[in-house]
């Protein structure tokens, strides 16, 4: 595996490398990566004035994406580029300012080029707020070199 001792270092790299590109996730959404392992992504964030939507709660689009984010540390952990190829959410429960998200993603079946992956979204109560179902297409290269 390269300079790399084990999947678990592999995704931990991929995860670094993609998150310090990662513009929309990091700066834009204030999120924050909390780990990526084979298959899996934890990611967080706070939600602040600016994630608010005309009922004063945190706008679904807001939610969707810290779950598209997490979604697409999973499915590139192993160091194949992959892509959405579809996704869903089910908003459970309104989510409020200064409520912490934290997104947990975890790989169901990766098969060939294909995977299919599920988000739950957990505010700091670890109330279930969303799920997220994506699945996802690998494409040609890699996240990092091999």
């Amino acid at each position: 595996m390269s300079e790399f001792t084990s999947a678990v270092d592999l995704a931990h790299q991929v995860g670094e490398s993609m998150f310090s590109a990662d513009v929309a996730s990091r700066q834009t959404m204030g999120m924050e990566l909390v780990f990526c392992k084979p298959g899996q992504a934890r990611m967080q964030m706070r939600v602040t004035p600016m994630h608010l939507n005309g009922h004063q709660i945190c706008h679904g689009g807001f939610i969707f994406t810290l779950a598209d984010s997490t979604f697409a540390f999973a499915c590139n952990s192993h160091n194949k580029v992959a892509v959405a190829a579809a996704a869903s959410i089910d908003f459970l429960k309104p989510v409020h300012l200064g409520d912490v998200l934290v997104c947990d993603g975890e790989e169901q079946v990766l098969s060939g080029r294909h995977g299919v992956y599920d988000m739950i979204v957990r505010n700091q109560k670890e109330e279930v707020v969303a799920l997220f179902r994506g699945k996802s297409a690998q494409i040609q290269g890699t996240v990092v070199p091999v």
